[in-house]
């Protein structure tokens, strides 16, 4: 039975019986984070990234080299952090899937909105196309959207049979709660999880609300930084 930590803005921890992989693990300044997590605490095989931007990337170059765990990104964007010291890496592209083992399948989708790393002093870095993942883990399938507006092929990935959605609610840079419970009848997930609403004001938005929503659409489960929900 796969466990979902959310562990703050849009940053996910994945654990299957013999499998765990984080997705777009920002820990460092996360605003979020204030339950004492650090990068180091992340034990993982895989890291997932869907896009360059700060506050998804986040610690991910760090984890994959500290515990040898295989980065996930979109070809552009491994290729980047394999300049910055990591070593294993598989690189994909929208619409690409691939089993990595028995119990662990990963399909990339397409996400609208952008995708470029800022360095400390402004230099940007082009970093590929955004993406979702659709993740497949003990036989369960998961879709982490990433940061993206709706878009009306989310039908399709609805097909896929999704256990479980984890879209972002925080309007602004991403779908507000109107557009996302849009998003949820397109997806049709048994349960969805909102993410990317909480980290700084100008995101914030009454979870409350999306759940009146979204109605019986689906099972919302509103989680907090820290808080864990098994399928």
């Amino acid at each position: 039975m796969p466990k979902i930590t959310l562990l703050g803005q849009s940053a996910v921890l994945l654990e299957g019986e013999k499998t765990k992989c984080v997705i777009d693990p920002f820990i460092n300044g996360n605003p979020d984070i204030t339950y004492g997590l650090k990068p180091s605490d992340i034990k993982v095989d895989y890291v997932l990234v869907t896009h360059g931007h700060w506050d998804h990337l986040g610690d991910a170059i760090e984890i994959a080299k500290n515990t040898g765990a295989t980065l996930i990104a979109p070809f552009e964007l491994v290729v980047f952090c394999q300049s910055k010291g990591v070593q294993n890496a598989h690189p994909m592209h929208i619409g690409g899937a691939h089993r990595f083992s028995d119990d662990f399948w990963v399909k990339l989708t397409i996400a609208h909105h952008g995708s470029a790393f800022m360095d400390d002093k402004g230099n940007i870095t082009y970093t590929g196309n955004p993406c979702g993942f659709v993740v497949e883990l003990d036989g369960k399938k998961i879709y982490h959207s990433g940061d993206t507006g709706l878009f009306l092929d989310m039908q399709l990935i609805g097909e896929l049979g999704l256990d479980v959605a984890m879209i972002p609610i925080g309007d602004n840079f991403t779908m507000g709660p109107e557009d996302g419970a849009k998003a949820v009848e397109f997806l049709k997930p048994k349960i969805v999880i909102p993410m990317h609403y909480t980290a700084w004001d100008l995101i914030k938005q009454d979870p409350n609300y999306f759940v009146n929503l979204v109605g019986d659409k689906a099972e919302v489960k509103l989680l907090k930084p820290g808080e864990s929900l098994e399928i």
